[in-house]
């Protein structure tokens, strides 16, 4: 068994924190609940039973101590974000300003912030 094989194993217990997977006479692992699925898991009870066949991945092998973490949600296509519920502006974006607001103030604040650096270092040099 190798990190990345594709393992077919059956569910032997079920616990707040995930899943326990025994691979076969002398190998478990733990799919943990954060690679159950992508999002949020509410009950795990509800989609897992003990005695199930589940298809996982080995995510990781402890030599140390033989622990093996494996992983459901690598099975499956990764949904890129979330579903868009509510859009969330940071300026009013009715008046459609934005990124043009700030590119037009740019140049002011750096040359602002340029001056007080060379104060600075001209307060600094004298006092050397």
């Amino acid at each position: 068994m190798r990190i990345g094989d594709k393992l077919t194993g059956t569910i032997s217990g079920i616990q707040s924190y995930g899943v326990f997977v025994k691979l076969d006479e002398k190998h478990q692992g733990l799919i943990h609940i954060s690679e159950l699925k992508h999002g949020f898991v509410s009950n795990i009870e509800e989609r897992y039973k003990v005695g199930d066949e589940v298809e996982v991945i080995v995510m990781g092998i402890d030599e140390y101590n033989q622990k093996i973490s494996l992983s459901t949600r690598a099975l499956s296509p990764e949904k890129i974000g979330r579903p868009i519920l509510h859009k969330h502006f940071w300026t009013d974006y009715r008046d459609k300003i934005g990124y043009k607001t700030i590119a037009k103030q740019k140049d002011g604040w750096v040359n602002s912030a340029m001056e007080l650096i060379s104060e600075k270092k001209r307060k600094n040099s004298t006092f050397l």
